[in-house]
């Protein structure tokens, strides 16, 4: 009888801490390499993020990229993905995607705050990224004032030139009355 009582208190605390850690993320990796296989197959580019759960801004894009007016939109010229990056090491409820932090570097976002977002080829060639003007200190990340609303309609220019005139009047009405003036 002891002896089943100490194997269940080892089970359960066992379970508590699996329970405590973080869940599991696919390998950056593995995340770029199923978005480029789609990305081929259905001629798109890839749109990726790298965010953070207590970013402000990363949630804001993210609900951006869902509104049921913009998702279309963007699932036409894009495959989209995100990958989680800068979680604090003692967060026991959010990871960083294995690998994450060196495809942020390898794409230009290292030290550049979140969301870092990148448009890339189906070959993971970079197209255009969130630095406004190349610098770090010029990530956009949420577009949110006018001149990064401007800067995120440039970035579509030149990763998404067959998105139409009404579907860019929509993406920048959209982040207009989204943003801050």
């Amino acid at each position: 009888m002891q002896r089943n009582l100490l194997l269940t208190a080892a089970l359960l605390a066992t379970a508590g801490i699996a329970a405590a850690q973080a869940p599991a993320l696919p390998p950056a990796h593995d995340v770029m390499a199923k978005a480029e296989a789609r990305a081929a197959a259905e001629h798109k580019n890839i749109l990726l993020s790298f965010s953070a759960s207590w970013c402000g801004p990363c949630k804001m894009f993210e609900r951006f990229l869902e509104d049921p007016a913009i998702h279309p939109i963007m699932e036409k010229a894009f495959v989209m993905d995100r990958l989680d990056v800068g979680e604090h090491p003692t967060d026991t409820k959010h990871a960083d995607s294995p690998g994450g932090e060196d495809l942020l570097a390898s794409l230009g976002g290292k030290n550049t705050g979140y969301p870092y977002i990148v448009m890339v080829t189906p070959g993971g060639k970079p197209i255009v990224n969130s630095l406004r003007g190349g610098a770090p200190a010029g990530n956009v990340g949420y577009p949110a004032l006018p001149v990064e609303v401007d800067w995120f309609m440039d970035m579509l220019q030149k990763a998404a030139p067959s998105l139409t005139a009404d579907d860019r009047a929509t993406i920048h009405t959209w982040l207009t009355a989204h943003g801050h003036s």
